[in-house]
Parts: structure tokens; C-alpha cells; sequence
């Protein structure tokens, strides 16, 4: 199965950017955390991507342990570039590994060559980085809760999408609906806010599609790398992810359970990359 046209797109955006370096870069560290699984190169950069929880609770005994993990025990010293052919993968935790090493690359991508289109902005939240005007209809893709609880704070109008209304609260629920209804909600949002995890199930492209031109769109989450062409290509305004700045100590806080609440400000920090041209004009007009 060929990977989507967004993750290849940005595999060779990767290869372009880093040219005969990319093969000389290897796994040192993989990290399949509770929350969000990491990937250290040899040297030193860093990517995460969202672990898929469901995919791990489906793993409960050796044989389907052993058809979900990409090679335990085995993953040191292999070249990153075969680790980026897990993101071919259908779902689960080998395309998780294999975006946080795309991401890894991508942060590597960084050091060399920042986007001549975008500004990075760190320790700035992607929520604040939209400034949401009084009046403005923002789409929530995934119950994101500090959207969430940003936006009823606020008293914002809001519409969240998600697959399992369990995850929102009884005061979200009037504003939900259900995933499968994007394309009709989507065209609606003023603002629309995307969690990154929508990398990982393929449905991000198609989002992307569907909002307006005039929309602001954000897409956040540290499962967003630091490569940002594709996404900008695609009409993204704001892409929120994290830089990694103590590697080990970052993977170590995976491994023990640790979420965004315990690695910000630790051992990484927010960062935005801000678009700073207009839009392609397929996707203005």
C-alpha cells in the first residue's frame, strides 16, 4: 500500500531538503509511549507522532502484540529512511513510528533550511496564534480539550467533530457532530482547528479540501512536524507542533506515561510556523 499523497509528498520534500545527508542519518531511540510515541536520530533530532490508543488496547496477546509492533529490540542503528516506509502503513503503531521518524527528519530539515514561507514562532500556543475575532464560527476537528475548553471560555460559537461523543463533556455535546458529517460542517468554519492525529487515520487531506478559501486553518498537535510545504500547499495558516530540546529526557517522559502536560517546558516547547505569504491561488480564488 503506497503511503498518502500528503505523507509521500513530504518524504520527498525530506529527501530534497537533506539530499545524500538522509542516508547518513539512523535510528537511536524509539520511544511507543501511552500518549505519543518518539523517534531520536543519531544526531539528535527528535519527531513524535500520536500513539493510536485503540490500536494498543486491540493488542492484548502475543500474536497480535508482534503484528502491531514494528520490530522490538531492533530498531537501533537501522537507517531512518527504511523507517519512513512505515508510513505506508494502513494505521496503527508502524505508521506512528514511521511519522515521528518523518517528523525526526523534518526537525533535521529545520536546522538546515527554515521555510522561506513561514515564520517559527516558539512558545506560542496555536490557539492563540489563530486570534479567534468575536462572531467567528470555529470548526474543532477531534476533542481537543484545551480548544475546547479555550472556546467555552470564550463563549465562542463552535462546532466539534469527533468519531466518539463519549470523550466530550455534557456541556459539548450540543455542539457536536459526528466525524463522518466533515464535509457539510467543514465549508461552515470561519476558523477551523484540526488536531494532527488526522495524519494518522487519512483524513487530513480531505479536510484540508473542504474548508473555505478565506478560512483560517490550523493544524496542531505534535504529531505536526517542521516541514511545512505540503500543508501550506494545501491552504494550512498555522501549523502547531513542538521542537524537542532535551531528546532523551523527552523519550524517557514518553516511556513513563508523560503527555504534553509533562514534556512542555521541559523538555520541549511549542513552537508555530506562521504562513507568511498568501495562499496558492487555486486555493484563494
Amino acid at each position: 500500500m503506497p503511503a498518502t499523497t500528503l505523507l509521500a509528498e513530504t518524504i520527498d520534500r525530506i529527501a530534497a531538503c537533506l539530499g545524500p545527508d538522509r542516508d547518513q542519518l539512523a535510528v537511536e531511540r524509539v520511544v511507543v509511549g501511552l500518549f505519543f510515541t518518539g523517534v531520536k536520530l543519531n544526531d539528535g533530532s527528535t519527531g513524535a507522532c500520536a500513539t493510536p490508543l485503540r490500536e494498543l488496547r486491540e493488542a492484548v496477546c502475543c500474536p497480535s502484540s508482534a503484528m502491531a509492533m514494528p520490530f522490538p529490540g531492533k530498531l537501533r542503528g537501522r537507517p531512518a529512511a527504511e523507517l519512513l516506509r512505515l508510513t505506508a502503513e494502513p494505521d496503527g503503531i508502524r505508521r506512528a513510528v514511521g511519522i515521528a521518524t518523518m517528523n525526526a527528519l523534518a526537525a533535521a530539515c529545520w536546522q538546515r533550511r527554515p521555510h522561506p514561507e513561514a515564520t517559527l514562532r516558539a512558545g506560542v500556543d496555536a490557539y492563540d496564534a489563530a486570534a479567534i475575532r468575536p462572531g467567528e464560527h470555529v470548526v474543532v476537528v477531534g476533542a481537543f480539550v484545551p480548544f475546547l475548553k479555550a472556546l467555552k471560555a470564550a463563549g465562542q460559537s463552535y462546532t466539534v467533530l469527533e468519531h466518539d461523543p463519549a470523550t466530550l463533556k455534557p456541556d459539548e455535546l450540543p455542539h457536536y457532530r459526528p466525524a463522518a458529517d466533515a464535509p457539510a460542517v467543514v465549508p461552515g468554519a470561519d476558523v477551523l482547528l484540526i488536531t494532527g492525529t488526522t495524519l494518522l487515520n487519512d483524513t487530513l487531506e480531505a479536510l484540508l479540501r473542504a474548508a473555505r478559501p478565506d478560512a483560517r486553518v490550523v493544524v496542531v498537535g505534535p504529531t505536526v512536524g517542521l516541514l511545512p510545504d505540503v500543508l501550506l500547499a494545501r491552504g494550512a495558516d498555522i501549523l502547531g507542533g513542538i521542537r524537542v530540546t532535551a531528546p532523551d529526557a523527552f523519550l524517557d517522559t514518553l516511556a513513563e506515561g508523560g503527555s504534553g502536560y509533562h514534556f512542555f517546558g521541559r523538555s520541549a516547547e511549542k513552537v508555530v510556523l506562521v504562513r507568511t505569504t498568501p495562499k496558492p491561488a487555486r486555493l484563494a480564488a
